[in-house]
């Protein structure tokens, strides 16, 4: 009995927040349901994105009704790689990557080929809403395939890493960085076994791993360490973290990137739920940074500039 309670003093005291408490001081409190679909339409946030020069995957083509889907491969042609998503879809949920063409089948991420007949019935499925958030009929967006920074060669399993940052009244809070695993099939996603590693905000720096709930500090695949790695062009991702705030009018969000090794940093999606899995992987708790937050909006010197808002958080949020 008394671990427990030396257990619940130390998670208060660095802050670790629950769902219950997400949901009903931040979320609710501060992210409007007007605005809701502004980061739950993927197609809007990357139009909202593009007004505010905010760089995101070139669009190839979008789909809306079933007849479209059979003059897709003809817009295709000139793209051996391209990415297909749900434009409400959660998760990972029903994205197909596409790497390359062997005749007229279409390889797929992992390496296996997929015919022409199931290319279409995957998109029918999208279109349905199989994949989408409540299941309702869904429309469906074909995108540039991102190529990654060859900085994550030794620590990535085929799929292509992400970086997530919390964002809070336009204040980069807490940021992590998820490494595809072959547990993962190669995606970005901790639910299906990637790795999540926490990254400092003052340094851009990764500090601390975790797969599933153990602490790593190597790739589970190809041994590699996957602490103490510099994220490049780190002060552009925190920037363009912040301004998302005013893309989305949302108080609470997080902020999805990815780096390409030809375009750089680009916008991949928003979440107006973001997961609390990152505390796991910094090894810290949410809750200290954004009451730290919470009382420049009580004193009433909130920021209007991204850059300044920025430099509060390197100033005052560091993981290591």
């Amino acid at each position: 009995m008394l671990g427990l309670f030396k257990t619940a003093r130390r998670l208060r005291e660095i802050g670790l927040m629950g769902l219950g408490q997400r949901n009903a001081d931040f979320v609710l409190r501060y992210n409007q349901r007007r605005f809701y679909p502004r980061v739950d339409d993927k197609l809007i946030t990357k139009t909202l994105a593009q007004n505010l020069g905010l760089p995101v995957p070139d669009l190839y083509a979008v789909v809306r009704e079933e007849h479209e889907i059979a003059e897709l491969h003809k817009k295709l042609e000139p793209y051996d790689q391209f990415v297909v998503k749900p434009a409400h879809g959660s998760g990972g949920d029903g994205i197909l990557v596409i790497t390359g063409r062997r005749g007229d089948k279409y390889r797929r991420a992992n390496g296996h080929l997929m015919s022409r007949d199931e290319f279409e019935h995957h998109l029918s499925n999208g279109l349905s809403g199989l994949f989408s958030l409540g299941g309702q009929s869904d429309h469906l967006l074909v995108e540039y395939c991102v190529q990654f920074d060859p900085v994550f060669d030794q620590v990535s399993y085929k799929g292509v890493p992400d970086v997530r940052i919390i964002v809070f009244l336009g204040y980069p809070v807490m940021a992590m960085i998820r490494l595809p695993t072959r547990l993962s099939d190669g995606k970005a996603n901790l639910h299906q076994g990637a790795i999540g590693v926490g990254i400092d905000i003052p340094s851009g720096k990764t500090c601390r791993g975790v797969w599933g709930k153990e602490p790593i500090k190597e790739h589970p695949d190809t041994e590699h360490s996957i602490v103490g790695l510099d994220i490049p062009r780190w002060d552009e991702l925190l920037h363009m973290a912040s301004q998302c705030y005013e893309l989305s009018e949302l108080g609470y969000v997080g902020v999805d990137f990815v780096l390409d090794k030809n375009k750089g940093p680009l916008i991949l999606e928003l979440n107006a739920r973001p997961g609390l899995a990152i505390q796991i992987a910094n090894g810290n708790g949410l809750l200290h940074r954004l009451r730290k937050v919470e009382g420049l909006a009580a004193a009433g010197t909130l920021s209007p500039d991204p850059a300044e808002r920025v430099a509060f958080s390197k100033a005052s949020f560091p993981t290591i």
